[in-house]
Order: structure tokens, then sequence, then C-alpha cells
């Protein structure tokens, strides 16, 4: 049964997904056209890669790779008309509390709203709350930057530590592996957020205590790896400091909302910054969650990067959904999931600061939308979020691009790159987009077995060699890779996620899914730790488990 809070954010006029007109015809249409190959949408559309493409906030997408004909976009169209997105984005744009399950606002696209803007959270404008922290976190930043800010004996902060886990971790850590051109080289910054106390000792290995800097990121500041991370981190440094507990306040700082935790920890709550229940952890980023990404690229960077999410924001926004580059990208991911049972997508950057930027994805999409249910209560009856995976390229391509090319599941791929770099070394950059292009190129037309065997090729070795094709893939293009441009793309992924979930009627805001296992957690580690033997109730595997542990330790 619905509850208020869901009727308040329904079209009550919406159909069950599988009942929708769109869908029923996008069901014949993939039938009609499943076993189309892209060697014959080229060859009847001499100018299909010219016309299939979209430029919009600096970013180009060609999109004319894709298993797909003017009459499936149409129904694409017709399918997010039909499940109310429009309406869905002004409710989350109004401050509605489309996070039903929270009783939540959805506002991450106030972070990056400019001073003046008006963005109501139960009547009220939170654009200068934001900005208020925004300038705290900008003072902050350059105190450290500048080395005003001395840590307890004095010495300036080389070393900044960001200790987190979830979006308090990943977004940070993409970041600053994504800018790392734009930092500061002569600050240290490492991320710990795993309680594997492996992740702590490698992180402080070889720092110097007395020009460290921890940056504890927890909004409620109980979260268990996190604070755990914590107090080892605080023991560490009084330990090489010699320090009195006093100390404390000279090498942490928090990003929390709970300021009677952060005092009792020990850290002055001047330094406490904060954000909000409307944001989500692997949508804040852009928060006062950014503090490290800040202290690395400066404010102003920072603040550029804040630019490039709001261009977005404003695009996907107002723009049709035919010239719309999140909708698009989310519409053509439903086609594949939920019409060519694709399981997966291949997030494939070509660009080593991008790295870490298909780890980030993964929890932007998989958490957001990983759901068995919908807004109403009722099991799905079709497939939602699929699994986002990659490496950047060419890494990739001397190890699963054999699986994509060659293997027997439907993986669509969106290729990321650069007309330009940063690090111009001779031919490198050429010889990288050559690979871009290449592997587009192969993905969709492939090898056919006339053509191996026009190259002289044994008949038995044919089949080994034959490429299929007909393997879908986006290629987005950008200038260069800046601050302005990572808040681009962060947002492009944002609102393609928040475009999928409206499709599936799933809340793309909660994660309940990652809660039982923290709470087993709890009630099993006093079980490993109590000195006289417990009385334990799980399932005999779980028991047996903990009784081989336990008698490891002796």
């Amino acid at each position: 049964m619905a509850t208020p809070a869901a009727e308040e954010i329904k079209n009550p006029h919406v159909e069950p997904l599988t009942q929708r007109n769109a869908w029923k015809a996008l069901q014949a249409h993939s039938e009609k056209i499943r076993d189309l190959h892209l060697r014959t949408l080229f060859a009847d559309d001499p100018k299909r890669g010219e016309r299939m493409t979209l430029e919009a906030a600096g970013l180009f997408l060609d999109y004319s790779k894709n298993r797909i004909t003017d009459e499936t976009l149409r129904l694409l169209v017709e399918l997010a008309q039909e499940s109310g997105l429009k309406q869905r984005i002004e409710a989350m744009y109004r401050g509605d509390k489309i996070n039903i399950t929270e009783k939540r606002a959805v506002l991450h696209i106030a972070l990056r709203a400019p001073k003046g803007a008006s963005i109501l959270v139960d009547g009220e404008n939170v654009v200068p709350q934001v900005h208020e922290v925004l300038d705290k976190m900008t003072a902050f930043a350059n105190r450290i930057r500048s080395g005003q800010w001395t840590g307890h004996s004095g010495k300036p902060i080389k070393n900044v530590v960001n200790i987190g886990i979830g979006g308090s971790d990943l977004g940070p850590v993409m970041a600053y592996e994504a800018l790392r051109h734009f930092s500061d080289r002569d600050m240290t910054f490492r991320f710990v957020s795993n309680v594997d106390g492996t992740d702590f000792a490698e992180a402080v290995h070889d720092l110097d205590a007395e020009e460290t800097l921890f940056i504890v990121s927890s909004k409620t500041f109980t979260t268990l790896e996190t604070m755990t991370n914590a107090h080892t981190a605080r023991t560490w440094l009084l330990e090489k400091i010699g320090g009195h507990q006093s100390s404390v306040a000279k090498h942490f700082v928090a990003v929390s909302t709970n300021a009677a935790e952060v005092s009792k920890f020990g850290i002055d709550t001047a330094n406490m910054f904060g954000f909000w229940d409307w944001v989500g952890g692997r949508y804040s980023m852009d928060s006062a969650i950014g503090l490290s990404t800040m202290l690395a690229i400066g404010p102003e960077n920072f603040q550029k990067m804040l630019e490039g999410f709001h261009e977005i924001d404003e695009h996907f926004r107002t723009a049709p959904f035919e010239r719309n580059l999140p909708a698009l990208l989310g519409l053509l991911t439903v086609w594949y999931i939920n019409f060519f049972d694709a399981h997966t997508v291949a997030i494939l950057p070509y660009d080593q600061y991008l790295k870490r930027f298909p780890a980030y994805l993964q929890q932007l999409t998989m958490e957001s939308n990983g759901k068995h249910v919908t807004l109403d209560g009722n099991r799905v009856n079709y497939a939602t979020c699929p699994i986002y995976w990659g490496e950047p390229g060419t890494n990739g391509q001397h190890s699963f691009y054999q699986l994509i090319h060659q293997g027997t599941r439907l993986i669509p791929c969106d290729f990321i790159t650069f007309y330009r770099t940063v690090n111009n070394l001779g031919r490198h950059h050429d010889m990288l987009i050559a690979n871009v292009f290449a592997q587009t190129e192969a993905l969709a037309f492939g090898k056919t077995p006339e053509q191996v065997k026009a190259e002289g090729t044994p008949d038995w070795l044919v089949p080994h060699r034959v490429f299929e094709g007909n393997r879908p893939s986006n290629t987005i293009l950008a200038d260069e890779l800046t601050p302005k441009m990572l808040g681009k793309l962060v947002a492009l992924y944002e609102h393609s996620v928040f475009t999928q979930g409206t499709i599936w009627q799933v809340n793309s805001f909660d994660q309940w899914g990652v809660e039982l296992g923290k709470a087993l957690a709890q009630r099993i580690i006093p079980e490993l730790e109590s000195k006289t033997e417990p009385e334990l109730k799980h399932d005999s595997s779980t028991n047996n488990l903990i009784r081989r542990y336990r008698k490891s330790k002796g």
C-alpha cells in the first residue's frame, strides 16, 4: 500500500511500467530490430555518424554506434514522458521530499547553485546555508595552504589524511586523482576508508605526525569503520608527538552534523563543517565532504568544479529529452537492460587521471538503483540497475576487452576521452585517441568471416578470428580534464541515474541494502572479542566460522 509520502510524489495517472504504451511499443520494436546490425544501419544512412550526435555544455556525445533507430529514440522519449520524468525533475528542483522512505528532499543540485539562487526545503531557502559552509571551507583551506594553520609543534600542515567511507571516501579519492594536475604538489594527500588496519597503517607509514591533518568525515560521527579509523588516528598522533589530548584540535577537523560527538572526540566544533540530510552520501563530493579536494586544488578550482556541476544541472532541467545528455544516456541504459537483457555497463575513461572514476560510478549507480521494489513498495517484474565496472584505457584493452568483443554477453560501453591532455608527451595522446576510435569501430562493425579469409587465414582458424560486431557504445568527448569538466562529468552521470530510477519507479536516494550486514557485524564483534565462550545463535555456518576464528586467536 502506498504511503502518504509516496502519494505526494507519484503521478496518479502513470501506469505500472510494463503497462505503459511506450513500454509495450518498445517491446514490439525491439523484437523487430533485434537482429539489425550496425553495419546495415550505417550503410543505409551514410550521415548517421554525424546525425546521431549531441553537443551541450562543453560535452560531445556520439551515440550513433548504438543499436537504435530514430523510432527507438522516439519511443524512449515517449517512455520518459509517460513515466513523468519532467514532473519528477521539477519535484526534485522544488525541494519536494522525493526520497520517500526517509522523507527527505534530494538537493545535491543546491550544493552548486550560485549565490542568489533560491531552492526551498520546508519553505526555507537553503542556498545561503550552502554558501556559508563554502565560505567557511574556503577560509580554512586558505589558512592550511598558506601555512598559517600550524600543528601542535608549530609546523605547517604538509599532509592531509581523509578518513571516511562510501560517499565520504569514493568522491574525494576520485576527485583528487582526477585533478592531481591542479593539486598543490608540496602537500601529500592520503585516503583511509577500510576498517582493515592495513589501510590506515600504509596511509600514515611515511608521514610526519607534526605536519599531518586528519579530516574525519561522518555525518553522525558514529559510522563504525570511520570512527574506528579516527580513534586509531588519534592514538597514532598522540603517540608520535607525545602531546596532550588538547593537541588533537590542531590536527583534526570534522565533516559532520553531530557537534556533541565531534567535541567529545577532541575536535573544536569551530572546525566542524556541516552538511544536510537532503544530501545523500554518494551525491556529496561537492559538499563539505569535498574539503580534502578544496585543500588539494584550492578554493578557486573547487568553485570552477561547482560551476561545471551547475551547468549540467541546468541543461538537464531545461533541455528537451531528445537533446538532453543525461536523459539520453539514462534512456539508452534502460533500452539495453530491459529490452536486450544486458546485465552490465562498462565505463572506459581514456585518461589516466580518471582511473578511479569507474569505482566512483559503481556506488553512484548501484547504490542508487540497485532496488527490487517500486516507490509503492511492490516488487518489480523487470530488471533494474546493471553492474557498472571498468578501467582506464588502454589498460583494459589487454585484460577484459576480449570479453566485450567476442564474449557471449552484450556489454554496452561508455568511452570517455579528451581532445587535449595536460601532459603532452610527443605521440602519446594521438595514440591514446586512436585507440578510443579504433575500439568503438571494432565493437560496432567487427570483422566478418569473409574479411578474415581474405587475409589468408586458414579455414580452421577463421571462427576464432571473427568479430561479430554489433556491440554498442557511446563516445563522450570534451576539451580537457579540468575541475569544471570533472563537475560536468559527475553531474552527467548523476542525472542519468535519476532518469533510470524514474523509469524503473525506484527510490534512487535511499540505501537500506547496506544496513543489514552492518547491524549483524555489530552483533558479531563482541562474540569475536569475548574472553569467555559466547552463546552463538547464528546459522551453523556463521557459528562455525566464529569458533574457528576465535580458536585461531588462542
